[in-house]
């Protein structure tokens, strides 16, 4: 999924707590969906409404000071929601920031992989 657009309020200035933000949020999500292939069904396959509702509730969730708090709490989300999935990657980023600088936006990435 790429390019999923939320309001938060995490950051480390006050007036992000309380203004709040956008946040942009690109996930991959490596998972055996085979028989999905197979057998054309929706219970077959990770249902990406699913996938879509638990990084919202992250990042339109408590505020955080950190961006990586944001992204770990999705991460670990998407891992608890399916066996499948044994990895997800995460990009979490800010588009506007106060800095005295032109940019496209800040951001973490983060990898997990399912534990053994």
């Amino acid at each position: 999924m790429k390019g999923l657009v939320f309001h938060g309020y995490h950051g480390a200035l006050p007036e992000e707590n309380t203004l709040g933000q956008k946040f942009v949020v690109d996930a991959v999500l490596w998972a055996d969906i085979a028989k999905s292939g197979r057998t054309d069904s929706l219970e077959d396959t990770l249902d990406y409404r699913t996938v879509y509702s638990e990084i919202q509730q992250a990042v339109e969730g408590p505020a955080r000071v950190l961006q990586e708090a944001v992204a770990e709490d999705a991460v670990q989300r998407l891992l608890a929601l399916d066996t499948r999935v044994s990895a997800v990657q995460l990009y979490i980023r800010k588009p506007h920031v106060a800095l005295p600088g032109v940019l496209d936006s800040i951001g973490i990435e983060i990898l997990r992989r399912r534990s053994s």
